[in-house]
């Protein structure tokens, strides 16, 4: 799974094995390594993120600042998925 970057000790990561038809960019957020309890953000046109899920179970300070750190890094997000999967959509 590529790694987008790291916010103290969060990896934010896409899983390589993506469904096909591929799901609109988003990224997996997960304390320590990788794990299948990730939370999930979507990112939208205009660069902001939305929550999908929080299967780690993240309290509302905990996602606010991972929200406003995977929005400032929007545009690294979007570079990465796109050299890595070679195509993109949107959640909206």
């Amino acid at each position: 799974m590529p790694q987008v970057f790291k916010i103290g000790s969060y990896w934010v990561y896409f899983w390589a094995n993506e469904n096909k038809p591929l799901e609109p960019v988003h990224v997996h957020v997960s304390k320590g390594k990788p794990n299948s309890n990730a939370t999930k953000f979507w990112i939208t046109k205009s660069g902001k993120c939305l929550l999908a899920n929080n299967n780690s179970e993240y309290d509302s300070k905990t996602l606010n600042y991972l929200s406003k750190a995977i929005e400032a890094n929007c545009n690294i997000v979007i570079e990465k998925w796109l050299s890595f999967f070679g195509e993109i959509t949107y959640y909206c």
